[in-house]
């Protein structure tokens, strides 16, 4: 009989066992960008033989099946902390995916000048102790000037590479930075696609959101030969330096950061566009059988729902895993358009 199996390592021990007759739930949340990964574990102490954890031990965990597929690792989580309530009493240990610093959230300043991302990347990455990994197209994107000011790393990377339709996260001790939507690996391999037909899931929701749709995009820079601010949005720039607009007039989002040149501008424009259009629509699901080698960026095809639905292409942006006392594990998915 098939069924969800799970594994719990604490230094490298299994204590899995630990859970017989007392899980209730387990779930983990697995994320894109600068938002940890999380985990929620909750245990029946009705016989009050439950210890409250120590916070700061890591545990590894892996979802599955017993069958063929197996196990699959997950992440590597740090407790922070621990709730017991009742009656009846239970012990719910929550925490964050390893060596994600709380130290990206603390706020800095700081100028580059004439640098590249992946030089960016580096000084951050060992500001933090973390390894890195940086995808080829981006390493020598040239940055002319950037600011830093009263600003976390994360926020600034998380700014600095929206400009360039990437992602920054932090994955098992290593910061990794990628395009979006690429659904590939830092290295060039592309993701396996995967195919989801409605007969999988439980519940679905899709919804386009037309009344609050932007129309265009417009960026700003600091024109320092007249020494004025010119604007510019997505597109070939005219020599007047006058504004260019992608779509049409009408709801334009305007972008906050202004820009060391009118490239900078245009290229920031373009992928703010590019992103916009991605989240027009957005789509989920609850799968009513788990699916462990499903995880965030990964793209999707999905079958037996709308034509609209159908016909588009679908990336993973959030994956949570969910298995239960009674053995039933499902993974609930929210997509966003690949363009």
């Amino acid at each position: 009989m098939k069924k969800a199996i799970f594994k719990i390592l604490y230094n490298d021990k299994d204590i899995t066992s630990h859970f017989d007759d007392r899980l209730i739930s387990l779930e983990i949340t697995d994320n894109s960008g600068f938002e940890a990964d999380t985990i929620s574990l909750e245990l029946s102490d009705t016989d009050g033989k439950l210890a409250l954890p120590k916070r700061g031990i890591e545990l590894n965990v892996s979802f599955g099946w017993n069958d063929n597929q197996g196990l699959i690792f997950k992440n590597r989580f740090v407790v922070d902390e621990c709730e017991h309530t009742g009656p009846p009493d239970r012990l719910t240990i929550r925490g964050k995916s390893a060596n994600f610093r709380e130290s990206l959230n603390v706020k800095r300043s700081q100028s580059y000048h004439d640098i590249t991302i992946g030089e960016i990347v580096t000084q951050i990455a060992k500001r933090h102790n973390l390894d890195y990994k940086i995808t080829d197209k981006l390493t020598n994107q040239k940055i002319e000037h950037s600011d830093q000011t009263q600003e976390s790393d994360a926020s600034f990377l998380t700014r600095v590479l929206s400009d360039y339709d990437a992602i920054a996260t932090v994955k098992n001790g290593m910061l990794i930075v990628f395009l979006s939507g690429a659904s590939k690996t830092v290295s060039g391999e592309p993701l396996p696609s995967v195919v989801i037909t409605r007969s999988s899931g439980d519940t679905h929701t899709f919804s386009i959101a037309d009344r609050e749709a932007y129309t265009g995009v417009k960026a700003y820079w600091l024109d320092y030969k007249k020494a004025s601010i010119s604007s510019s949005a997505s597109g070939s720039p005219n020599s007047d330096d006058k504004s260019i607009l992608v779509g049409a007039e009408g709801n334009v989002k305007v972008l906050r950061h202004t820009y060391a040149s009118k490239q900078n501008a245009h290229r920031a424009a373009t992928n703010q566009w590019k992103k916009l259009q991605r989240g027009a629509c957005q789509f989920s699901m609850t799968l009513s059988e788990g699916r462990p080698d499903l995880c965030p960026e990964m793209p999707v095809k999905v079958q037996g729902f709308k034509k609209e639905i159908d016909s588009s292409e679908w990336i993973i942006t959030r994956c949570t895993h969910s298995i239960t006392a009674t053995g039933g594990y499902i993974t609930s998915i929210e997509l966003e358009i690949k363009l």
